[in-house]
């Protein structure tokens, strides 16, 4: 046996070469040593370190499969909102998007980076001084489950990062951004084993991706051929996509194949080269992700609802199938609105079997045409949801039967009316089934019950143990054990997960209560701006017209939901539950009833950042500069707004004037 002293040291050598064969063979697809002297190399590093288990680190190549399976999954917060992308399916609307953007730069059109839309699950890496901490899903955007169990398994994503002496990468923390995947040929290669071992093959990669990373247990990922593209690294020494993609190869990560394009004629040069070599490709990619390459400016050009505006996905045609429209069925929503679904002959589209498709209202179906028996064209819009784009009348056999709209509510039986000016038609029961239930489903997603799925809820009503959401937290195990499918251990761990959730964020609550046209979105707007549920109830649909982004159709549905004896109700009945509103982020709201303008590039803060910060201190935030601006910030490159706050006498400040209200 080896002394101490000599296995430290033998341990520090193997890990070291381990990790630079790792980086050859996951990033340089060019491994200098047979893969058998690979495993030969790890055995022997386990080997030392099963004889010194104290020199055992987290970041070591043996841990990538430790510990025992989680009994549930954390919930991480995400440092950056991780937001989603606004989609383009043409050159013409690339190009609309282009210009919007070129407008904004004062008429200068950016550079672009593009790179391919890989289609498997995005994952925020976290590293501290080095070592890989926290992996998490996206989540809603804001908060995302803690998958570092998992991703620690997939052998392309470091456990350490390369080069951690450098001093490009001196700091204590860095986030990754990236996708889990499964190849193409390791996914066909898996499921013809399991079918040879009578198992259940899988639909399609990202499915199985997405699958692998959301299991509780690391050895059920660890024996799945996962693989991990990264696409982007928060740290502030990058300034450009491109620099961050050459930083992301040297520090150990197989980056998304990109290339940095001047102007749009680029962009889909590299789009429609791509398309043709698609196929051929070892993994699914599903279009093309353009985002302006300086940092600065893509910082500055700010976001719209979840959508940055300087990044866009140029998707590649959705895939379409052919298919016969059997039945349809209408839904009904928590606000009572029929959606109607479309029963079709089964059909392979975009890697999965498709049975139904969405239809939308009934104004879809008349647009369409549709009748049932009517062979139809069926597309995943974004290569997600199943669509009716097209009837085939052409091929009619004089059998199809018009669809006619329903009269009665299909669960309550209670009349259907179409409201004032929109499209939908809605039950007129307030009391329906269907609405009770979905509400009920509703504030348990807002409130992350994850146990209170759809079935339970239909038997908690059906029973009449839970009439409205506040009725959630009355449930004890005894009433549990009275419903089918419950045991002891069971009805236990549903009503301490229900009585650990009584804490809620403000924003969360806000989506909770149900009220109509209020989203996540506006849900978190409306906590910055009141702060408290009280505050909120009582602003008046002038008060609600003055919160970013809200306009008169949203404000006068929450006026009008707060005046109601139910909400009040309900307000009172979560109070007497024991659930326990956040108060909003904002502290100090030494900002109050203060109107800002955000213009130019800003050096120290990105236009959301600043936007956010004014929110937290209870101010709020315009687009354009009026007589109810008070303050317009201007950093460089102000525009046009920065001379009509000089026009209206509004007080102007420069981005250290901001600074320092913001510090007051």
């Amino acid at each position: 046996m080896a002394s101490k002293a000599e296995a430290k040291a033998r341990i520090a050598k193997l890990r070291e070469a381990i990790d630079k064969y790792r980086y050859e063979y996951h990033v340089l697809d060019n491994l200098s040593i047979s893969e058998a002297a690979l495993d030969a190399l790890k055995h022997e590093l386990k080997e030392l370190e099963d004889e010194h288990p104290d020199l055992i680190t987290a970041d070591s190549p043996t841990q990538r499969v430790a510990g025992t399976a989680l009994d549930k999954f954390r919930k991480i917060t995400h440092e950056r909102p991780m937001l989603s992308m606004e989609d383009v399916f043409s050159f013409a609307e690339l190009t609309e998007w282009a210009n919007r953007i070129a407008k904004l730069e004062e008429g200068k059109m950016p550079e672009f980076y593009a790179m391919l839309k890989i289609d498997g699950l995005a994952v925020s890496l976290m590293y501290e001084d080095g070592v890989l901490v926290s992996a998490a899903t996206r989540g809603d955007g804001k908060i995302g489950e803690d998958v570092t169990h998992n991703i620690r398994t997939i052998e392309s994503v470091p456990l350490r990062l390369r080069g951690r002496g450098d001093a490009s990468i001196a700091h204590t923390r860095i986030e990754v951004r990236g996708e889990v995947y499964m190849p193409k040929k390791a996914f066909e290669k898996m499921n013809k084993e399991r079918a040879k071992k009578g198992e259940e093959t899988f639909a399609n990669p990202r499915n199985v991706s997405a699958g692998s990373i959301r299991q509780l247990d690391p050895k059920i990922a660890a024996a799945r051929p996962l693989q991990f593209f990264a696409w982007n690294i928060f740290d502030d020494q990058v300034k450009t996509q491109a620099e961050g993609v050459k930083e992301l190869n040297r520090l150990g990560f197989k980056t998304s194949p990109g290339e940095l394009v001047k102007n749009i004629e680029g962009i889909e040069s590299f789009y429609q080269s791509l398309g043709k070599k698609r196929a051929k490709l070892d993994y699914w990619i599903d279009g093309v992700v353009i985002r302006v390459n300086d940092r600065d400016i893509f910082d500055g050009l700010g976001v719209v609802g979840k959508t940055p505006r300087g990044i866009v996905a140029y998707k590649f045609p959705p895939e379409e199938s052919t298919t016969v429209v059997e039945s349809v069925d209408w839904f009904v929503g928590r606000t009572g609105a029929l959606t109607p679904v479309a029963n079709v002959s089964p059909t392979f589209i975009a890697g999965t079997t498709v049975t139904h498709a969405t239809l939308h209202n009934a104004d879809e179906i008349e647009r369409l045409g549709l009748k049932t028996g009517d062979t139809v064209i069926l597309t995943k819009a974004g290569d997600i949801i199943p669509k009716i784009v097209k009837v085939l009348t052409e091929l009619r056999t004089g059998k199809e039967k018009k669809i006619e709209l329903p009269k009665k509510c299909p669960v309550c039986g209670s009349p259907i009316e179409r409201r004032e000016g929109e499209v939908a038609l809605v039950c007129t029961n307030k009391n329906c089934f269907a609405m009770e239930q979905e509400g009920i489903l509703h504030a348990a997603r807002a409130f992350a019950i994850d146990g209170l799925g759809d079935k339970i809820v239909e038997k908690l009503i059906t029973q009449g143990l839970v009439k409205t959401a506040p009725d959630i937290f009355r449930l004890t195990a005894d009433d549990l054990l009275e419903v089918e499918g419950f045991a002891d251990l069971s009805a236990k761990k549903l009503v301490d997960e229900i009585q650990n959730r009584k804490a809620i964020d403000l924003e969360n609550f806000i989506v909770a209560l149900g009220i109509r046209h209020v989203g996540t979105e506006t849900a978190f707007s409306l906590s910055l701006s009141f702060g408290s549920i009280d505050r909120l109830a009582k602003a008046t649909k002038e008060d609600l017209e003055n919160v970013p982004d809200i306009g008169g159709t949203v404000a006068e549905s929450i006026s009008e939901f707060f005046a109601t004896d139910k909400a009040k109700k309900l307000l009172a009945d979560f109070e007497e539950v024991g659930v326990q509103v956040k108060k909003a982020k904002a502290i100090k709201r030494v900002l109050d009833g203060k109107r800002f303008v955000i213009t130019g590039t800003l050096e120290k803060l990105g236009r959301e950042e600043a936007k956010e910060k004014v929110r937290l201190l209870g101010g709020g935030i315009s687009d354009s500069v009026s007589k109810n601006t008070d303050y317009v910030v201007v950093g460089e490159n102000p525009g046009s707004k920065a001379d009509k706050a000089r026009e209206l006498g509004v007080t102007i400040l420069s981005e250290g004037e901001f600074l320092q209200m913001l510090e007051a």
